[in-house]
Formats: C-alpha cells, structure tokens, sequence
C-alpha cells in the first residue's frame, strides 16, 4: 500500500508542475503579446513625435495623416493625440477632440522629454472622457501611454495614445479559454488591475497590490510559480511573468482543485491497478518505469507542442492585425464568427460586437441583395466576388470589394471565409478620371479653335469641331488617316517633318503659313504644336491648335499704312508750320526794326511816336506767337529734341529766377522761395523743363499786382514726385476755366485784355511735362489769386513716353 500512496502521491506531483509549467509558459506567451503591443504603440508614438519635432514652426497639421495610419495599423489603440503643455488637444485621430482641454495633473506622472511612459489606468473611452468631470466619465477603461517631446523652438508638446485594455484581455481569453477554473490578468508594477479574462471578479483599475506576486515572489524573481493563494479564494497554482521592457505583470491562475481533477479522476484506477501491481510487483514495477518514461516523452512533446501552438498563434495574431484588409469568417448563414483587428479600425467598435452579425446586414440596403448572394449554399462556385457600400463608424460611405470562398468539409459546407478590401480612393480616382475625360472633351468640342492631334505614327487620332468646320471634313473621313492628306505635297511634307522631330525630342513650336479655307480661300493661319507625353516617358503624338488670323493681318496692314498716313500728315503739318514760321520771321524782323527806328526818331512828334510804339509792340507779339507755334511744331513732331540727363531741379529754379529779377523789379514784386534742403534729382531734359518754369512764373509776374508776393516752393512729395508750386495773388482763374487754360489758343477770361499772351504758352507746359511723365494743374488760392503745380516724377519714364510718340 506504501507504494500505491508513493505512486500517488508522485502523480499528484507531476500533475501539479505539469500545471505549473503549461502555466508557465501561458504566461510568457501573454506577456510577449501584452509587451509587443504596448511597444508597438510606443513605436508608433516615436514616428509621430519624430515628424512634429522636424516640422517648421507651428505646422502640425502634416502629422494628422500620421495619427490615421497609426490608429488603423494598431488595433489595441482607441485614440491619438497631440497636447500642448497646458492640456490643450492639437490635434487628434477624432477631430472632434480638437480644442479639448485636458487636466494634466489628473493623468499621473508624466515623463520626462524624450522619453515615453504608461500612465494609471483612467475611466472612459476616448479622449474626450479625459475632459469630463468625474461623475460625468464612462465605466469604461483606457489605458494612457504618453510621450514628452520638445519642438526646435522650444515648445514642450505631449503625445498621447489611448490604449484599448478589451483588446488585451481578448487575447488572453482566447488564449485561456473559457474554463471557470483558469484565469488571467495584466496588472502594472504598483498592483492595478490593467485587463483580465471573464472569470477575474476584481473591476478594472483596482489594486491588487496585496496580492502575493506583488508582496513577496516578484522582489526575487521576475518569473515563475507557485501554489498558494491567488485572485479567487481557495488554493490556487500561479504562474507570473514580469515585462521585459515595460512596467507590467503577466498572472495566469489555475484552481489547484481543476489541475488535481484528472489525478483524483484516476486515482480508483490507480488502487484497482494497485492490486495487481501487489501480485507482480515486479513486473508492474517494470511497466510503471516504462510508463513513467514514457508519460515524461509524452510531457516533453506536449509542451513542445504547445509551445508550437502559442507561437504560430501569435504569429498568426500579428499577422492579421499587420492586413491592411478587412479578413472575417462567417457560419453557413453568412453571420461573422471570427474578424480580425481591422473591424475596429474600420467601425470603431470591439470585435466581439462584430460576432453574430450578417455580413449582408453591414451594407447599404441597396446592395444586401448583391451581398447576401455571395452566401447561397447552392452555389457550387468557387471564390465570389461583389462591390457593395458600407458605413464606416464615422458615418463615411466606402467603396469595398467583397470576396468570399466557401468551406468545406466531411462533404458538407461549414461556413465562408472572406475578406473586404477598401477600394474607395481606387472608385473615386476612377470617376475623377472619367469626369475629366468627359470635361477634357466637351472643352475639345466647345473650342472655337481647330484642334486636332496625331499619334506617332503621323496619323489623325483626335479633331474637334471646329477643325471640321474649318477644313469641311468630318471626323469619320479623317480619323485614321496621315496627317495632311488634303494638303499640297510639299507643304505636307514639311509639316509631318516637324510633327516627327517633336515627337522624337518633345517640346512645342509656333509658326504661321497659309492654308485652304472650306469656301476655297487661303487664310493666314497661326499653328502651336506641342508634343503630347505618354506613360513610358516618351511621347505619343502632337496636339495642333490652329487659329484663323487673316482678319488679324489684315488689320495690321491697314493699321500701317493709316499710321503710315498719319505720319506723313504730321510730317507735312511740321514742316508746313515750320516753313511758314520761318517765313513770317523774316517780314517780322524788318518791321520790328523799322518801327524801332520809328520811335527813335519820331520822339519830336509824339503822335508819330505812338503809331510806330504801337506796330513795334504788335510786332513782338506776332514773334512770340510765330516762336510758339514753332515749339508746339517741335514737341509734337520732334521726339528727338529731348535730351535726357539727370540733374537737380534746385539748380534749374536758381537761372530762371535771375532771368525775371527786372520783371519783378520793374513791378515791385517780391519773390518768397522755399527750396528742399535735400537735392532734387530727377532725369529731364533741362532746357525743356528751364521753359516751363519760366513760363509759369512769368505768367504769376504778369498777372500779380504790383508789390504783391509771389511764392514758389519745391521739394516732394509722397517720396515718389516732385513738387513744384508758384502761387500767386493775382485775379485768378474761373472754375470752369482750370482745365481750358492749357489748350492751345485758350486764355483765361480774366485776362483776355491781351496782357495774357498767345495762350499757347501753357499748353506748351502741360506737353513737355506730360512727357516727362508728370502733371501740371492749377487751382485757385483762398483770398485770391491761383496756385499752379508741377509734379515731376523721380523715376522718370520719359523714355517710354517718348517712345510711344515715336
């Protein structure tokens, strides 16, 4: 009997590290997944700290597109975000968090710069509870993991991603099973209950820090197992393993009642067996070796087999949440009993809300009957395939392509398998380029211009309707044929010899010849060719675009020779003006001097006197009159009589100052001049501009009365004029009369008592300023008198002025 009790005994044994090693390594595999999820957030959080700390400025926005990728490529994450050091949301993967405020202080410990951390367990889903009161918060769990970076400008930004623990504790159900005996559950360092299976009574983000793990085995080990207290009341074997990179612990538990189930279950087998071992107890001993050798083989193998297991599990776990695609298997009705992590991306909803639920249901009403289709059990196809539409957990419409193959097995169907694949950029591009074809088009079509285009083997492939309205072809005896086929020989060949060298080197070129109207006549025509790439970075052909400019050149020559016209009548007018001022010079000459020689010598006789005072003062008008006429001769006819140079305008005022010192002396005026300190420099024909300001200021010494003030000031104005006034108080100028007073022939009515000249030396003034490029205006002074300016500017555009009159 010793010896059934040691065999016993020795099964309890091995059961109970059979249950403590299987333990073991379940949690080993819980950890690894439980760490490289946590580091693949991290990793993630990096690349997005990474792209904002090497942006310009304040750009954030080019890191959205990031926090995208990064929710839909991890489905363990709930959220992401970009925080400034106040706790206000930058930006986020739902833009409705933006603008949110986050109390910082409530998150815990943050780390420090450059370095990230997983913060305490917070009640809610999104980030949006974060900036909820307390009493406002959801049941829900989340877990923070935050990263601190600083910007090249200093700025302290704060990335936060929020992970979801469901998805942790999916997989370590799934992993454990739904056995009422077995638990699990992920804790961090300081005891708080992270995520665990169904069977964990404790509520999440509890404290188990007087758990045994925390209490006593992890100070020694940072892995192992034990049989003593657990979770749950009761005996329990308890296997932990602690992260290898992050602040978190892995329990797997098992009911130490649930791993002796087996050895109870067999221990009358083991008292029957007990019996005959007692009657051959030394062939019993002998087969109880071998059994125990071979027990110790199958253990070996078992372990090694579940260790395969959990290994091509994870990475088959990995690789379904790597699949950009939506991958799911349905029973033979078509409802989901398995989706991989990409549902949650897509509607932002747990996986196991997915489970049970029609695939023909997920789409848009219209296209369930396309779906539900895909699912028939009379279809003895192989793989199916449909488009359908479905709404995305932000409320976007997507284009997918719905794939689905049927199992089989034991001769009957089990159910399908399928997968979804988002083509909706690929649908959209699609309509995109068919609208701009269709665009492309009818713009061909509504051109009034001929267009027409050729492959590279120089034949028509496109024309549109103004070329058949041009040439009198339609398309349907053109398409297809050599370029040029109605056309003279050689002007053909010269054509198709430019469309080949644009083809073989690319580029475009213009040029005009003539061609055959559809009425017969030869019009002159505008042609632009360029070359027309293809997708092998060659080309494939030349697009022409013709235009008809006959009426154009038409238009040209009849312009030319009316300008030709028009200069010659100019030309006539000149010389005819200059002749005939020439000629009247000569009589006015001899009677200016006689009637001198008159008034000599008539001082005997004073009525004498008077007669001849009067031709000679007639005279000196109709010589001012002649030499204006000739000035006006000059400045219209004469381009070349200026003679640009850059000088200061101070120095020009000074000359004709000094020239009118006696006219002012003999009517006792003073001049009150007030000159810019700085200079004023400006490119002018000197002599022109010595003319307009004496004529101004002569006619202010005319017109002042006798010992009144004249002013003349200079200097600028607004930093691009100068500005010259001469103001006077004479009897001023009516208001209707402002603008007249610089026509030709034009004098004030105030002064028609024929002291005011030929009226011809004001419109001389406006006409040398004007090309200058300046302004001369009056006005009329408050008190009486008038104010004329001149307004010369210091970047003169004389040159263009004066071509334009060329």
């Amino acid at each position: 009997m010793a010896s059934i009790a040691a065999v016993a005994w020795s099964e309890r044994l091995a059961a109970l590290k059979d249950g403590g090693d299987r333990l073991e390594l379940l949690a080993r595999v819980l950890e690894d997944q439980a760490t490289r999820g946590v580091e693949s957030v991290a990793l993630a959080l990096r690349t997005v700290s990474e792209e904002a700390t090497l942006l310009p400025g304040a750009d954030l926005g080019r890191v959205q597109p990031l926090l995208a990728q990064a929710l839909a490529g991890h489905a363990t994450l709930r959220g992401l975000a970009v925080l400034d050091d106040k706790g206000t949301v930058l930006l986020s993967s739902d833009p409705r968090d933006r603008g949110l405020s986050v109390d910082l202080a409530r998150l815990g410990q943050l780390p420090a710069v450059g370095r990230d951390a997983l913060l305490p367990m917070r009640p809610g889903r999104s980030l949006r509870s974060l900036a909820l009161p307390a009493e406002a918060r959801s049941t829900v769990q989340l877990l923070p993991l935050a990263r601190r970076v600083r910007t090249p400008e200093g700025r302290e930004l704060l990335l936060l991603a929020l992970i979801n623990p469901d998805a942790l504790a999916n997989y370590q159900q799934t992993a454990i099973g739904d056995d009422p005996g077995d638990r699990g559950a992920l804790l961090s360092y300081d005891g708080q209950l992270l995520a665990a299976t169904s069977q964990v009574r404790a509520a999440l983000g509890s404290s188990l820090a007087g758990h045994p793990v925390f209490r006593e085995q992890l100070a020694r080990r940072e892995h192992g197992s034990y049989i003593g207290a657990g979770l749950e009341s009761g005996s329990q074997i308890v296997a932990y393993r602690a992260s290898r990179s992050r602040p978190l612990v892995v329990l797997v538990e098992e009911r130490l009642e649930t791993a002796l189930k087996d050895w109870r279950d067999g221990l009358w087998q083991l008292a029957a067996a007990g019996a005959a071992v007692l009657a051959l107890i030394v062939g019993a001993a002998a087969m109880l070796l071998l059994n125990l050798k071979a027990r110790e083989a199958t253990r070996r193998q078992l372990d090694k087999a579940h260790e395969q297991v959990a290994l091509r599990e994870r990475e088959l776990s990995v690789l379904f949440k790597s699949v950009q695609e939506l991958i799911f298997r349905t029973d033979t009705d078509g409802r989901l009993n398995f989706v991989n992590a990409h549902w949650g991306a897509l509607n932002r909803e747990g996986i196991e809300q997915a489970i049970g639920r029609s695939v023909p249901d997920l789409v848009e009403p219209e296209d369930r009957a396309r779906v539900a289709a895909l699912f028939d059990r009379d279809d003895r196809s192989g793989a199916r395939t449909a488009a359908a539409h479905l709404r995305t957990g932000d409320g976007q419409l997507r284009h997918f392509q719905i794939a689905v193959v049927p199992l089989h097995g034991q001769g009957q169907l089990l159910g399908f398998a399928g997968s979804a694949v988002d083509v909706t950029e690929r649908v959209v591009a699609e309509q995109r380029l068919r609208q701009q074809l269709a665009f492309s088009g009818l713009l061909l079509e509504v051109s009034p211009q001929p267009i027409s285009m050729i492959d590279a083997q120089g034949r028509y492939v496109v024309v549109n309707q103004a070329w058949e309205d041009f040439t009198g072809r339609h398309r349907d005896q053109v398409i297809g044929r050599p370029m040029g086929f109605f056309m003279p020989a050689a002007a053909r060949d010269a054509q198709r010899k430019q469309d080949m060298e644009l083809i073989a080197s690319g580029g475009r070129m213009a040029y005009e010849m003539q061609l055959l109207h559809r009425d017969g006549e030869q019009r002159d025509v505008h042609l632009s060719k360029v070359a027309v790439p293809d997708e092998q970075g060659g080309f494939s052909g030349v697009l022409c675009t013709l235009t008809d400019v006959t009426e154009f050149r038409a238009a040209e020559r009849a312009t030319r020779l009316a300008r030709d016209a028009a200069e010659e009548a100019s030309r006539a007018k000149s010389e005819f003006i200059a002749n005939i001022s020439h000629e009247l010079r000569t009589p006015l000459q001899s009677i200016l001097g006689f009637s001198e020689l008159g008034v000599a010598r008539g001082q005997a006789s004073p009525k004498l006197a008077a007669m001849f005072g009067d031709i000679h003062a007639s005279g000196v008008r109709m010589l001012a009159l002649v030499n204006d006429l000739l000035d006006v001769s000059k400045i219209e006819s004469a381009v070349g009589t200026f003679h640009l140079e850059r000088c200061d305008l101070r120095q020009l005022i000074a000359p004709v100052i000094q020239e009118l010192d006696p006219l002012l002396a003999r009517r006792s005026l003073e001049l009150s001049c007030h000159l810019s300190d700085v200079p004023l420099t400006a490119k002018v024909d000197p002599q022109r501009i010595h003319q307009v300001l004496r004529n101004v200021l002569a006619n202010a010494i005319k017109f002042s009365p006798e010992g009144g003030v004249i002013e003349l000031r200079a200097g600028f104005q607004d930093e691009q004029d100068i500005h010259i006034e001469v103001a006077d108080r004479g009897p001023g100028i009516p208001p209707a009369e402002l603008e007249k007073i610089f026509d030709a022939f034009i004098q004030s009515s105030k002064t028609k008592d024929g002291s005011g000249g030929t009226g011809l030396g004001l419109a001389i003034c406006r006409k040398i300023v004007e090309i200058h490029g300046g302004r001369i205006f009056a006005e009329n002074r408050s008190g009486g008198g008038s104010c004329f300016h001149i307004l010369l500017p210091l970047r003169s555009s004389v040159d263009s002025q004066i071509a334009s009159l060329a």
